[in-house]
């Protein structure tokens, strides 16, 4: 968990996608501690966080249940987005804002086991630097190799990520669990103009769980909207964060 001092208010808690980790979201956060105090974490078999032998939703909300203290607004992007939707649903008294980017509460039919296969092929023994590591890893978007080198500890000759209990819980993950709550607070679904993760067949589906959800799109941004786009996807969150929503 890393803290971002900000001025008194709401705090923020960011959850980071699959994959991710904290420091994925170092300069976002800083930025958006302008305002506010921010919280970013290490999901659960990512980063610095714990392994555990499973990766579900209803863990993962539990876990981000236990970092807050004091009703926060909460920021998740893809896995983080519907981890944060399920504890939204499950402990809405945790929440006062939600921002969801770019995922939905549905099942996906994609996979993200070419990644992981990619990962869990390269020969760590032969590994010294992140670019040994780079030079194995192939059969991937060119654009997804120095994001998932950041969950590379080439000195320890590891990945940061419990890639065995991601591969055994993929379909979990691209999954989405049954809830029977909703959150009723202030919930905003911020996507990329140019994704395909979040469509108006989605929404009736989400107004059943978030029945104040508001939509935003940022133009010519895909899923990783906040990489892409960083300065519109900090504006298009403070905005919704500081807008008087009584």
């Amino acid at each position: 968990m890393v803290e971002y001092d900000g001025p008194d208010g709401p705090p923020l808690l960011i959850a980071h996608g699959l994959f991710g980790s904290a420091r994925n979201w170092n300069v976002i956060a800083k930025r958006l501690s302008a305002t506010r105090p921010v919280i970013t974490v290490d999901m659960r078999n990512h980063g610095n966080s714990p392994w555990h032998d499973r990766h579900i939703y209803d863990d993962l909300a539990t876990d981000l249940a236990q970092v807050i203290t004091t009703p926060m607004d909460v920021l998740g992007h893809s896995m983080g987005g519907k981890a944060a939707m399920v504890l939204a649903c499950t402990h809405p008294a945790k929440l006062r804002r939600l921002v969801v980017a770019d995922i939905a509460p549905i099942s996906y039919s994609h996979t993200q086991m070419g990644p992981l296969d990619a990962m869990r092929s390269v020969d760590l023994s032969a590994v010294d630097t992140r670019a040994d590591a780079a030079a194995q890893l192939s059969g991937i978007d060119p654009a997804l190799v120095p994001f998932l080198l950041q969950s590379l500890d080439a000195r320890r000759k590891r990945w940061k990520l419990n890639l065995d209990v991601l591969a055994a819980d993929m379909d979990n993950i691209i999954g989405f669990p049954k809830v029977t709550g909703q959150f009723d607070g202030p919930t905003l679904f911020l996507s990329g103009g140019a994704s395909d993760y979040v469509t108006r067949d989605h929404r009736p589906k989400i107004k059943t769980l978030f029945p104040n959800a508001k939509f935003a799109k940022i133009p010519n941004a895909g899923h990783w909207l906040h990489a892409e786009k960083p300065h519109e996807f900090e504006a298009a969150v403070s905005a919704f964060l500081n807008m008087d929503h009584s």
